[in-house]
């Protein structure tokens, strides 16, 4: 396994005025993410793993602050591209490990064929495989929103904004582009997220200074989790 980069992040609620200053502040200052389509945005659709006793979940509510969550991710419904992740917070920063994952090796993990997992050489898979066995670890919700990107190389910064987020309630239907889902946030709330590593510079930490805004601890997994 690699070794562990960990990051700060800040998060905040935005309403659609604080998205509309962010938006031209970041523009000016940043560059847009690469992988983004022509109006800046790209779909971010994550299946997010927990035990029965909702131990990610409750870990998240009750403030802990050394846990980990377990999702496959995959970018504007391509099947061509799904990564299994692993993130971890340990004293309020953050790392993550992924591995990449063919689209019927996804089918067999959400069937619960999961046996090949444990003939792997990948420590990632390993320990995933021996969580559905031993903790039960299971999907529980798609988590569907639209992500708007910047970044910035001094301090590899990375800017988020996260608009329309959506829950597949208790489905696991991952690679299903018609899945329904709910809105889980008022229409003028989003979530903004910074992410950077050693230092946040200058320009950028006044940027996101908006109003009255203060850091949260938002999880959109925990969000959609509310609505079952």
């Amino acid at each position: 396994m690699k070794k562990l980069k960990f990051r700060h992040e800040i998060k905040h609620y935005i309403n659609a005025g604080d998205y509309l200053l962010l938006q031209k502040k970041l523009r000016y200052v940043m560059k847009p993410d690469s992988h983004a389509g022509p109006d800046g945005t790209y779909l971010v659709r994550s299946l997010y793993f927990d035990t029965p006793a909702d131990k990610a979940l409750m870990e998240k509510i009750d403030g802990v602050d050394n846990r980990e969550k377990f999702r496959i991710r995959l970018y504007d419904h391509d099947d061509s591209f799904i990564k299994f992740e692993k993130k971890m917070k340990v004293n309020s920063l953050t790392a993550k490990f992924s591995v990449n994952i063919t689209k019927d090796q996804c089918k067999d993990i959400l069937n619960g064929n999961i046996e090949w997992m444990k003939a792997t050489d990948n420590p990632i898979l390993l320990e995933i495989y021996h969580k559905m066995m031993h903790q039960q670890l299971k999907p529980r919700t798609i988590v569907d929103y639209t992500r708007e990107a910047y970044i910035f190389n001094p301090g590899n910064v990375r800017v988020t904004i996260d608009k329309s987020i959506r829950t597949g309630l208790q489905s696991s239907d991952l690679l299903n582009k018609e899945l329904p889902t709910v809105e889980t946030l008022p229409g003028q709330l989003a979530v903004l997220e910074v992410k950077y590593d050693e230092f946040l510079p200058e320009v950028i930490s006044d940027i996101i200074q908006i109003g009255n805004r203060q850091k949260l601890s938002v999880s959109k997994y925990a969000l959609c989790r509310m609505y079952y």
